[in-house]
């Protein structure tokens, strides 16, 4: 990347706290947070199952969905369980599904650099079968989804691991 010419010298600015990047790892500032909204685009919704998927405390997914419903992330949905007290589930906001690239570009990276050409999961588009990429680029590409992503086992895995 280059810098325009009023930004070439680096000392003479800063943006400081205004750095979007900096602030979207503010806001998804542990694991727990960041697995909370993996489990969000997986279909999780509610407090326990957070705690069981997530593999964290009871008390820290509690901060963490604090945390994301502060932000806007999440958003409690009353649901109540016949003889049961009202409880609350969380689901994606619009700004929780704009997540969707980075948590995306994230699993891209980690498959192609950290899972020894075996990632577990694969996402395509459903009603294709291709495969999900988030590229930079300055086309315009039609957007897909998170409806319109369907999550598998990715074919490599699957034959290493020997699952049917």
């Amino acid at each position: 990347m280059k810098f325009e010419e009023r930004l070439s010298d680096r000392d003479a600015w800063s943006i400081g706290d205004g750095c979007s990047a900096g602030r979207v790892l503010d806001l998804l500032s542990t694991k727990t947070v960041f697995l909370v909204v993996r489990e969000c685009f997986y279909g999780t919704t509610r407090f326990d199952d957070f705690v069981t998927r997530v593999g964290a405390s009871a008390p820290a997914v509690s901060r963490a969905l604090k945390q994301l419903k502060a932000a806007g992330i999440v958003a409690p949905v009353v649901y109540r369980e016949p003889g049961s007290r009202a409880r609350d589930e969380y689901r994606l906001t619009e700004a929780g599904e704009d997540l969707l690239p980075v948590f995306l570009s994230l699993m891209q990276w980690g498959d192609r650099h950290l899972q020894d050409g075996r990632p577990p999961l694969s996402f395509v588009e459903a009603a294709t079968g291709r495969p999900i990429q988030v590229r930079v680029s300055a086309e315009p590409a039609p957007e897909t989804a998170c409806d319109d992503i369907e999550i598998r086992v990715h074919p490599a895995w699957d034959a290493a691991s020997g699952a049917p």
